[in-house]
Parts: C-alpha cells; structure tokens; sequence
C-alpha cells in the first residue's frame, strides 16, 4: 500500500434509503492521527462506515485505502485495516483461543507474537468465553485481534459506548498509544467527551453532509457560547447558529467573529446540541 497517499480518502460517497440520503460525503484522515466522526443518530454515520467497509453498497462516489480501492485490491487492504464496534458478537461459549484460531486462518499475515503481546497488555485469558468479559474486554479483545494480523487503519464504531467512566478512560488512553505508534483511527462516538481527550481531528455529520471537518483545536474555536437572561436580543439572535432553553434565559451558539468579547470557547456536546437543534426547528 502506498504510504504517501491517505490511509482513507473517501470522495462523494452517496446512498440512499427511504427518507434519508448521505450525499456527497468527502474527506481524507490523516496519517498516524486520531480523527473523530460525530453526529446525531441518522446523521449517516453508520452508513458512511458501513459504506467504507463495504457492508453495504454505495450508490456513488469511491473510497481508497491508501491509494488503493476495495474491489480491486479487497485482500491487501482487509490485511491492513481493523473494525471495532460496540455492537459486535462473538461466539458466547466459544473459547476466546478457538475464535482466534478461526480468524488468524483468514490472515497470512497473521502475527502470533503480536497477538500474545496484546492479549498480556489487556489483561486478557483466551481460556474465557465472550459471556465471561466485559463489555470493555471485548473490544481490548478486538483490537488485539485487529491488531495481530498487521492493522494500519482502525475503524471504531461506539467503542466506549455502554461503559463505565473508568473502562472509557482506559481504552483512551489504549488509543493514544496506538495513535503514537503510528496507526490511523477513525473514531465514531456520541460520547464527545471521549473526543475531547483523544481526537487530532473532527469530521460533523449533519443530515446527510459533511458540515465541518477541520483541526480538533481549530472546529472548537470557530464558535462561542453566548448566556442569555430573559428574551434573547433581536440582534443577536440574527448571528445565531443555534438557541437552547435554560431555566433563567437561553444558550446561544455563535461564530467566533460574531461574538466580539462575549462568550465563552463551547465543548463539543455543546456545539452539536445547539447546531442539531436549530435544524429541528
């Protein structure tokens, strides 16, 4: 794979269910960085993945692996990538070291060394059955497995979702060593906190589209809050991106030029429940 081009650059990506259509979906994640992937439910952050993964068919547009497209180089790439999700299943009964011996069976590339040094650095026995981990354990599981067989590029859909503050903070900082190992994440989370500690960048779905994608640093410092008691001005409800009740007044989203020295830098929940909520009105 060519390591000059885009671990994953997707162009124009398109499809189309009833009531919904993801349209003209574009972006490039960075080399050796984390990027976060954000949005509502229904945004089409599923359907972008699963687009990319080829899970589901697209009605338009081309991903490319490091240069390379899926139809035509499907083996070389499936060696280089790895998808985690929440949602995944496994055998429940099975021992964790009959699972892997079915998936290394899929992957000449398959390094029993690395799968071993993964399995000590989680804390994982491959004598357990999936019913006997975590949720947490579980995904540590398959990051070791994605990892053994040589992933550059690393999907995660929800990782952290469902688990206990503790669990999240451990596999952040599980993904921060990656990231400084040089592997690419493509992180999908509504939990944005998690997001706040890890991410290099930031890709906002809204509806379909692709809204912003810009630098962590650079998206957050694009808009302030703005605190409003009693009716929200006329003036500045002109500039507002997004209004959200509170018990005294309001919350308004603005551009950071619109605010003059008023507000304050919002976090990213902030920014997507005020943007969201616009588009609901």
């Amino acid at each position: 794979m060519m390591k000059n081009e885009a671990p994953l650059s997707v162009r124009g990506l398109c499809k189309s269910y009833p009531g919904f259509r993801l349209e003209d979906v574009s972006f490039d994640l960075d080399r050796g960085a984390i990027t976060g992937f954000i949005g509502r439910n229904g945004a089409g952050k599923t359907t972008t993945l699963n687009s990319i993964l080829s899970f589901v068919r697209p009605d338009g547009g081309q991903v490319l692996f490091s240069g390379l497209d899926m139809e035509r180089h499907a083996d070389e790439i499936k060696e280089k990538i790895g998808f985690v999700s929440a949602g995944m299943s496994y055998y429940v009964l099975k021992k964790l070291k009959a699972i892997t011996k079915t998936c290394a069976s899929f992957y000449p590339q398959w390094d029993a060394e690395t799968y071993q040094r993964y399995m000590r650095r989680f804390g994982l026995d491959e004598n357990k059955t999936p019913a006997a981990l975590s949720n947490g354990m579980k995904i540590k599981y398959a990051l070791a497995l994605a990892l053994s067989h040589g992933a550059e590029l690393l999907i995660l859909d929800e990782p952290t979702s469902g688990l206990d503050p503790v669990s999240r903070e451990e596999l952040i900082e599980i993904f921060l060593s990656l990231r400084d190992a040089g592997k690419t994440i493509l992180f999908s989370t509504h939990i944005t906190a998690d997001l706040e500690k890890c991410a290099d960048r930031v890709i906002f779905l809204r509806q379909g589209h692709v809204v912003a994608d810009k630098p962590y640093r650079d998206f957050a410092a694009s808009y302030r809050l703005i605190s409003c008691e009693g009716a929200l001005p006329p003036a500045l409800e002109e500039k507002a991106l997004g209004v959200c009740r509170t018990r005294d007044g309001c919350t308004v989203l603005v551009k950071q030029e619109d605010a003059g020295d008023r507000g304050r830098l919002p976090d990213l929940d902030e920014i997507m429940i005020h943007l969201d909520k616009e588009d609901a009105q």
